[in-house]
């Protein structure tokens, strides 16, 4: 009777401590959730090029990181990204649905996606790069590519020595248009003599393309290149690369972030800055704050939101000097530089 009346003790106490458990476990998920819930949490989409596209992909998901950083405890961030542009309105309506509290569409090929999103989910906030999506609840950020690409444009026009420069787009739409309209203002305000040859591949993510392009203007006699193309342009670079290494000189003008990071000072004359992660960063921020404001920001040289990285080794600096001569008359409103050709 001892037995069995201590086995029963035994089993009692075991049976507490399990239940003693489970509702410990059943506390911690409940605490993990409502930690969960009190993040303010912001979802992002690319466009074709992936969020490894060396670009604008790329620089948008750098600046959400940096806000998680800056942040830490208070946001979550997180990428969807999109093979076709099929997948843009199920990927935005994803985090929609899922009650994130922004979702940013990267890109101008996604503003009538985002349009479509907001418009069927008017309590959501959304927020897109590169287009102009006219709905109550979306900001949108552009930039004043132009400006900017004058500037790299001054610095082909003054550096090129066959006076043959080429430009490499990706597809022929407004915003590479503005990159297009003002690299060709600039080559031509600093050199009037210089010859610019055009390639529109048609394609964000199509590498073989730029590099295809850029064999066909160096095998004419172009010295420098300015691409637009996203991940098409590290076609480019893969093409420069293997002409300098067989001892052509010839470069390459970087696009939307310092891509001598990524492909090295050695054939990268210089960038032309497109601060999407600082953009990003901005209004992200403002959203966590409870400032989120829909409408348009539009980010040219007087707003910081394009220009030449801090570092340009290999400018002279009698160039350097130039460019930021016609940097300040066009902040100053003395240069109106053309957003279209």
């Amino acid at each position: 009777m001892k037995k069995y009346l201590l086995l029963l003790i035994l089993v009692l106490g075991i049976s507490t401590l399990l239940a003693g458990c489970g509702t410990d476990t059943e506390n911690g998920a409940e605490n993990n959730q409502g930690t969960e819930e009190s993040l303010v949490k912001i979802g992002m989409v690319t466009d074709v090029g992936g969020v490894n596209d060396n670009s604008f992909n790329q620089s948008a998901w750098e600046g959400l990181q940096l806000l998680d950083k800056d942040l830490k405890g208070e946001v979550k961030v997180d990428f969807a990204q999109s093979t076709s542009d099929a997948e843009y309105i199920p990927n935005l309506t994803q985090f929609v649905k899922a009650g994130w509290d922004l979702t940013w569409g990267i890109g101008f090929l996604m503003g009538d996606h985002v349009k479509t999103v907001a418009e069927q989910n008017p309590e959501a906030k959304l927020a897109i790069i590169d287009a102009v999506v006219d709905a109550p609840n979306v900001a949108s950020v552009t930039f004043k590519e132009h400006e900017g690409s004058f500037l790299v444009g001054v610095v082909a026009g003054l550096m090129t020595k066959t006076d043959k420069i080429g430009f490499v787009g990706g597809m022929d739409i407004p915003v590479i248009a503005r990159f297009d309209a003002g690299f060709t203002a600039g080559v031509k305000a600093a050199n009037p003599d210089a010859k610019i040859i055009y390639n529109y591949t048609g394609a964000f993510d199509k590498p073989d393309l730029g590099k295809a392009a850029a064999a066909t203007m160096y095998d004419q006699g172009v010295d420098i290149i300015f691409h637009a193309a996203g991940a098409t342009g590290d076609g480019v670079f893969n093409e420069a690369k293997a002409r300098k290494d067989a001892g052509q000189d010839v470069w390459v003008i970087g696009v939307d972030k310092d891509q001598s990071i990524t492909f090295g000072d050695d054939i990268t004359l210089t960038s032309m800055m497109k601060r999407v992660d600082q953009a990003v960063y901005r209004v992200s921020k403002e959203l966590v704050d409870g400032e989120f404001k829909p409408g348009l920001i539009q980010l040219g040289l007087k707003e910081n939101g394009v220009g030449l990285p801090a570092e340009n080794p290999n400018i002279p600096a009698d160039v350097l000097e130039k460019v930021n001569e016609f940097k300040q008359k066009i902040i100053n409103g003395e240069i109106e530089v053309p957003s279209e050709k």
